[in-house]
């Protein structure tokens, strides 16, 4: 039976260029000269420093057009509460990968909800989808693209 997996992944070595693009840039910039503030990736989180919070404001939007350009999904990110002290402030961004269960249900909930002859499984952090017919996953895929879901998705393993 053909089938396919939806996932919701991250390409890490383009989220690492877009911090280092983001990183020389700040580097070039006038309203930047003189001020110490830096990008790192710190496991799965992207974590921002500076040395007020309007400079934060200012590399979050360097940081997604970099990220917007590489072809990340915005979506993915979760931004975390500004922490301020000793004459610095910082923010983490939390990059999201895996479907959440939530996410996982409401994508099942909208396949089922569509009347196609397939089935979908939850399976951990993915989703199986199977079929009878290719058509009919192509056209799940195809709701999929369309829907507004809080997570990027992709879709792998697409067996006929």
């Amino acid at each position: 039976m053909p089938s396919f997996d939806v996932v919701s992944e991250l390409d890490w070595h383009e989220v690492t260029n877009a911090v280092d693009q983001a990183n020389r840039e700040i580097t070039t910039r006038y309203d930047f000269k003189g001020v110490k503030a830096s990008y790192e990736v710190k496991d799965k989180n992207v974590v921002m420093e500076a040395e007020a919070e309007p400079q934060l404001r200012q590399m979050s939007d360097i940081f997604n057009q970099k990220l917007v350009k590489r072809g990340i999904d915005l979506k993915s990110l979760e931004k975390e509460a500004v922490e301020k002290g000793n004459m610095r402030a910082s923010q983490a961004i939390k990059m999201k990968e895996g479907l959440e269960t939530d996410e996982a249900k409401k994508i099942v909930k909208l396949i089922k909800g569509s009347k196609i002859k397939v089935q979908a499984q939850i399976q951990g952090d993915q989703l199986r989808v199977t079929g009878k017919k290719r058509d009919d996953l192509q056209q799940v895929m195809a709701l999929l693209r369309g829907a507004d879901l809080a997570q990027p998705v992709q879709f792998t393993n697409f067996r006929d």
